[in-house]
């Protein structure tokens, strides 16, 4: 039987293993106004963004950690596509994330860092509209909406994290996982006008890591997620939002030894889109992630996101 850490692993080092194994489950969760917007089939969206992350993370005081501190840059490209599918609407998303990353504090009053930079895991999203407005083309797509200024859809995706980011078994803290994640989603949506109305559930299927750090292995309980979001569209274009979600579960165990660190999270922030052209937008927004134990990361998010319609 392997040991739950190597007998050379410092208690700091413990502590971020901890810590790696925390920040994990929390970027896991995302808050993502209008995931379940239709639009005509054969619609295509390329996009490029950035965003920026600073949080505390705040240890358990017996392990003697002070004024932790993560900062994080992260470039994503991604891309959206519509199509028909059984003459409902359907959609795939793909994102690939390139991050700059920095954490650093006291580890028994002695400065500690440490710094990574490279690709994180990519994800790749199916939804499909199983109720509302059918799958239709631009000009047919207009005049049903113009027709039906009030009505309900709701949906299910399933999104899977790759896990294809830099990863390296030698290191505490890596940008990728190392495993799969699977969150089935359901949606559902409802447009009243200019209004329009999101729910979203999801639960976050882990899978194994043998090559956690230390010849340990880890495994984590599913992670359940419920998110909600109001949005105000206007006739030049624009639209603004705002949305908040709450995360529990995550459980983990180490090489079979479970751990005491269930996870209650709540993110909340708002954002709001406009266009640059008949083909181009803008998406400017922010969002704060906040736990709701004693320990965890407190983080603030600030993005911006273009995006050209082909």
């Amino acid at each position: 039987m392997r040991p739950l850490y190597p007998k050379s692993l410092s208690r700091a080092a413990i502590c971020l293993l901890l810590w790696a194994s925390h920040v994990a489950s929390v970027v896991a969760q995302d808050i993502e106004p209008r995931r379940w917007s239709q639009f005509p089939t054969g619609s295509r969206f390329s996009g490029i963004g950035y965003m920026y992350t600073s949080g505390d993370v705040e240890f358990d005081p017996v392990l003697r950690i002070d004024e932790a501190k993560a900062d994080t840059h992260t470039v994503a490209l991604s891309y959206i596509q519509y199509f028909s599918l059984f003459a409902q609407t359907a959609r795939f998303d793909l994102q690939l994330p390139l991050h700059n990353s920095e954490w650093d504090g006291l580890v028994d009053g002695a400065p500690t860092s440490v710094g990574r930079n490279g690709p994180g895991d990519p994800h790749a999203r199916l939804s499909f509209n199983f109720a509302g407005a059918p799958a239709l083309n631009g000009k047919e797509f207009l005049a049903w909406r113009a027709a039906h200024p009030v009505g309900t859809s709701a949906g299910i995706a399933l999104d899977v994290q790759l896990p294809l980011g830099r990863y390296d078994e030698d290191k505490l803290i890596n940008l990728g996982q190392n495993r799969y994640v699977f969150r089935p989603q359901l949606g559902v949506l409802h447009t009243r006008g200019p209004w329009s109305f999101e729910l979203t559930g999801s639960a976050y299927y882990f899978g194994k890591n043998d090559e956690f750090y230390g010849d340990n292995t880890l495994e984590q309980d599913p992670l359940y997620a419920l998110q909600t979001h109001a949005v105000r569209s206007f006739s030049t274009g624009w639209w603004v939002s705002t949305g908040v979600a709450y995360g529990w579960g995550g459980r983990s165990q180490i090489s079979g030894v479970r751990k005491d660190d269930s996870k209650r999270n709540l993110l909340y922030g708002a954002s709001f889109g406009m266009p640059l052209g008949r083909k181009l937008s803008a998406r400017f927004g922010y969002n704060r992630g906040r736990p709701l134990e004693d320990v965890g990361t407190d983080s603030h998010n600030l993005f911006v996101t273009w995006t050209l319609r082909w």
